[in-house]
């Protein structure tokens, strides 16, 4: 687990040092997701430092990569990244684990390949030496990588299914950059500090910015379940090579009635490949059957866990006796840390300065993460992903029962969709409800166009009223961009289940876009790798690929996992309603937290940036204030982190 950046520079005017230097920056950039080592590898010369000799001689294409290591597999030097051999052979930077990575080079081994560390990094080096990009869809694990190839002149780039690892990348006249983080883009000082007004749209309509853009114009973020190639000319080709509806319809599904057992053994199967490392394992424990789930298996598996877990004074947030109770069941060694509202406030600045991208959510993981690291730990494992595939959102079950309505209400003539619509808007008040459920009469009723109104958190109404003049793209209109995203996928895998589809949709959206990428950036802002078994890829597509019947909740939450869990939790967790993992940020900021939000939203703030019109924005905080329906502190919180983001990121918004 690290941090990588590099480049493929091309041309008659490429200057090996000025392409090293923004590398290096880029490195220096990302020194917290790494604390352990530091290397940099250039085509030009081999390795640093440069001769006089080497600066002069001419490049191109010139590879550049750079990494910073967190040391959890082969500790010793032979482990260091950039890793690669003479005569030729590829160079690699890789953030991530293979959990397969012995078995993988067992394989290897038989076809003559020779080791020369114990670490997984070799691993896929020898393994695209075998097998090329195939490489990737051998893995089972969570990583993204930069494999400069100087036989083929190509510089390849991949990251896992899910993308649980990020990579971005940036393409210039005769460069190319990528990188784990979108701030060490900026510190390489090649890219522009450019906003891109449609990222700032999307941002507001979903509290994080859908891949692939991000606020920064010309960032983009690799998707995930892909790979990209760059050759010596600046020529990109790019790949998909996993979809989760397409690999869930060739999972091996067996008879109904035994899904259960099944789905046990697969998720026994995951934990324990997830706990391969050469040093401690901890975990992150809410109460939740999720997370509590992760904790019995790890037991199962033979280890002591190690659990940490957060609690409020505030009853109505505070998981902190479930916790306490899955800890003692399975003998852990249990963390708690009580957080109050000063406590939040003291840490803010430190972790809104963690944020690589701006985003609504993630201060909760900032908090455990930064306890677990500093008992000493470098990994915890999470139980992230069971909501997305045990069908743990209320959208799944009103999704359901649209996929049965939209047929009939697709007939029904569009003015009386119309007037149900403006019926329901003016008898919810504007309250986000009845916002929602009048743009969903007046879609086609499709999965893909419902779906996206489940994770909105401001419409485009709202938007086009809180942005100041001369940033609301002119294409706003056009479709939703998960709407798009999904809409092929959907009429695709028509045949799929509505769980199945939701929860790809889940997965691709919500999960990849806020929760994996808050995990990431808040949990290595302490070099602290975070691990999630419930994605492993073959438990994924063999859930995924159950029939609804077998997923859907006859009143017990996330029914098919608890079937699965029956006897092994304490029938206080499996039977407990869904509690999100939440800080209590609503009372907190009508309390201790006002003055930071309002000197956000003000004069001080987006407004005096011009990003945000006074009155729009000081109607949102009095409506919130004052309880109002249409405005929850969600919507509110994610303008605050956006103005302390750009604190710290300042992009030119005005051409």
């Amino acid at each position: 687990m690290c941090g990588i950046a590099g480049g493929l520079f091309w041309g008659d005017a490429v200057d090996p040092r000025r392409a090293e230097g923004a590398v290096a920056a880029m490195v220096a950039s990302l020194a917290h997701r790494g604390p352990d080592g530091r290397g940099l590898y250039s085509s030009a010369s081999g390795a640093e430092p440069r001769t006089a000799a080497d600066a002069a001689r001419p490049a191109g294409p010139l590879a550049v990569l750079g990494h910073t290591r967190l040391a959890i597999l082969d500790l010793s030097p032979s482990g260091a990244q950039p890793m690669g051999g003479c005569g030729g052979e590829p160079y690699l930077v890789y953030n991530g684990e293979i959990y397969n990575f012995r078995e993988l080079g067992a394989e290897l081994a038989r076809d003559g390949a020779r080791f020369h560390s114990r670490s997984d990094t070799e691993v896929l080096l020898r393994g695209y030496e075998t097998w090329g990009r195939d490489v990737v869809g051998r893995l089972r694990g969570m990583f993204a990588f930069g494999l400069w190839d100087p036989r083929r002149a190509r510089l390849l780039l991949a990251r896992d299914r899910f993308g649980i690892k990020p990579l971005y990348y940036y393409a210039g006249d005769a460069f190319l950059l990528f990188a784990s983080e979108v701030r060490a883009l900026l510190a390489s000082g090649l890219v522009p500090p450019r906003l891109d007004p449609i990222a700032l749209w999307q941002y507001l309509g979903y509290q994080a910015v859908p891949a692939p853009r991000t606020l920064v114009r010309g960032v983009r973020m690799l998707e995930p379940g892909a790979w990209m190639t760059v050759d010596a000319a600046g020529r990109r080709d790019g790949h998909a090579y996993w979809h989760l509806l397409e690999a869930a319809a060739h999972a091996p599904e067996g008879p109904e009635g035994g899904a259960p057992q099944r789905v046990r053994e697969r998720l026994r199967d995951a934990v324990a490949a997830h706990l391969v490392s050469d040093v401690p394992v901890a975990a992150f424990l809410s109460g939740g059957i999720d997370s509590s789930a992760v904790v019995a298996l790890v037991r199962e598996a033979g280890c002591t866990p190690r659990t940490f877990s957060v609690g409020f004074a505030e009853r109505a947030f505070d998981e902190s006796a479930h916790a306490a109770l899955v800890a003692r069941r399975f003998g852990a060694e249990h963390t708690h840390v009580p957080l109050r509202e000063r406590d939040l406030l003291d840490q803010l600045p430190d972790a809104i300065g963690a944020m690589d991208q701006p985003t609504g959510d993630g201060i909760n993981t900032f908090v455990v993460a930064r306890t677990v690291r500093a008992r000493g730990l470098k990994v915890a494992l999470s139980g992230l992903g069971g909501d997305e595939l045990f069908g743990g959102y209320p959208s799944f079950a009103r999704l359901a029962r649209l996929a049965v309505l939209s047929p009939l209400w697709r007939r029904s003539p569009a003015r009386a969709r119309a007037l149900a619509a403006g019926t329901v808007r003016a008898l919810g008040r504007a309250s986000v409800p009845a916002v929602k459920a009048a743009a969903i009469l007046e879609s086609d009723g499709s999965l893909a166009a419902a779906f996206p109104l489940t994770r909105q958190l401001l419409s485009p109404a709202q938007r086009r009223r809180l942005l100041a003049d001369g940033l609301v793209p002119e294409d706003a209109a056009r479709a939703d961009p998960y709407e798009t995203l999904l809409s092929a996928d959907f009429e695709r895998f028509g045949t799929a289940g509505v769980y199945g589809r939701v929860s790809f949709a889940e997965a691709r959206t919500y999960m990849h876009d806020v929760l994996l990428r808050d995990t990431d950036q808040m949990s290595m802002a302490h070099g602290l790798e975070v691990r999630v078994p419930l994605l492993d890829h073959p438990l994924a597509e063999y859930i995924v690929g159950l029939p609804d019947a077998v997923k859907r909740s006859n009143r017990t939450p996330k029914r098919l996992l608890a079937e699965a869990l029956q006897g092994v939790l304490p029938p206080e967790i499996v039977g407990r309603p869904k509690q999100g993992f939440t800080l209590p940020f609503e009372p907190w900021m009508r309390g201790a937290l006002r003055s930071f939000c309002e000197e956000r939203l003000g004069e001080r703030g987006l407004v005096g940036r011009g990003i945000c019109r006074e009155a729009a924005i000081g109607a949102l905080w009095r409506s919130f204030l004052d309880g109002g329906k249409d405005v929850s502190w969600s919507r509110i919180w994610t303008l605050v982190v956006l103005d302390a983001w750009l604190d710290r990121h300042p992009l030119q918004h005005v051409d």
